[in-house]
């Protein structure tokens, strides 16, 4: 299994990141995007994909990090990628949840951002909360660019139009909590060979470790969800959701 969305550099990790990924290992969990979001955490997603060879490095801005530097920030990103390694831009995209303070920053620097991935062949993590209409209205726009819906939280139907772009629906933890009606009717609907699979960890842990720190062995339980939800035996979940990860990042 590939988790194809983790911040394992984060502060909850310090103390035990190498069991962590012996978890990992043991769970068949073999391959894991580690993604950055500003300078300091794409600095740290690359300096542990150096020392670990399991860890895929992308680098991006959140769209938390957009306010009136919006623009150096971006300019930063774009040497970063210039001189190291990355799989994909972002994660980036629109939130709407906490601050819309600086709505318009935001959009400019996703835009800036899907110029930057079909720039360099590569493909975006989209992050989208409360902001379902304008990130597709923005999406849209660029042609031939692919990504993934990371930890998708909007509707089935949006899902539809989101796969039409390019895109895939990646599913995390919410999945298998007992009331996710939609996240349950995507995993339900939505063909495997447009699904992926993540934790987004240390955020959102699957039931039944819900509430609790998430990490990328966990990923197993959304695997069985999905499996369980579609009528099918995990190791096609396991093996489809591998290919299209291998096959969006090219790794």
């Amino acid at each position: 299994m590939i988790d194809t969305h983790s911040h394992l550099f984060e502060d909850e990790f310090k103390d035990d990141l190498d069991l962590c990924i012996e978890r990992c290992k043991e769970n068949n969990v073999n391959k894991i995007l580690i993604v950055g979001f500003s300078d300091e955490t794409n600095l740290k997603a690359q300096e542990l994909a150096n020392k670990y060879d399991i860890f895929y490095p992308t680098a991006g801005v959140h769209p938390e990090e957009a306010g009136s530097d919006y623009l150096e920030k971006f300019n930063r990103l774009v040497e970063f990628i210039k001189n190291n390694k990355v799989y994909a831009i972002g994660e980036c995209g629109l939130d709407y949840h906490w601050d819309i303070t600086y709505k318009e920053e935001q959009h400019k620097l996703l835009r800036l951002q899907c110029e930057l991935a079909l720039k360099n062949d590569l493909p975006i993590i989209i992050h989208m909360r409360d902001a379902t209409k304008d990130t597709y209205d923005i999406l849209k726009d660029y042609k031939g660019l692919r990504g993934v819906m990371h930890c998708y939280s909007g509707s089935y139907e949006m899902a539809k139009e989101f796969i039409k772009l390019g895109f895939y629906i990646s599913l995390g933890g919410p999945v298998t909590f007992k009331n996710a009606k939609e996240p349950k009717l995507i995993a339900k609907e939505i063909p495997l060979d447009k699904l992926l699979i993540e934790t987004d960890c240390p955020f959102l842990a699957p039931t039944p470790f819900r509430g609790k720190r998430n990490e990328s062995s966990y990923v197993k339980y959304v695997c069985e969800e999905i499996a369980n939800i579609k009528g099918v035996d995990k190791k096609v979940v396991e093996e489809e959701t591998t290919r299209n990860a291998e096959t969006l990042f090219k790794i």
